[in-house]
């Protein structure tokens, strides 16, 4: 795999995490409101289910939150020592002489 292709392939995945972390906190939004609604309602199940729930939800989040971290910085790390900008303008140049 080339260069270039490599950094557009770990951009990509940078995106993908950043997708997977929104959507995660979507869902501790979303549990959080029925369990605010439950407490209105009282029912048993939900009281009990939603709060370990709501846990492992904001434990996922927590660990995609580090990967995510991690793998940006590797991603602008990968992206300073190859000099990306340069390739970059590179290929520009040559699909325009294309």
């Amino acid at each position: 795999m080339k260069t270039l292709q490599k950094f557009e392939l770990m951009e990509k995945i940078v995106r993908e995490l950043e997708d997977v972390q929104n959507s995660q906190q979507a869902l501790i939004q979303k549990i959080g409101k029925i369990e605010v609604d439950n407490i209105e309602l009282n029912e048993k199940r939900l009281e009990q289910d939603l709060p370990e729930i709501h846990q492992r939800v904001a434990d996922n989040l927590e660990t995609i939150s580090n990967i995510l971290q991690y793998f940006a910085d590797k991603t602008q790390s990968f992206g300073d020592k190859n000099n990306i900008d340069a390739l970059k303008e590179q290929e520009a140049i040559n699909n325009a002489t294309s």
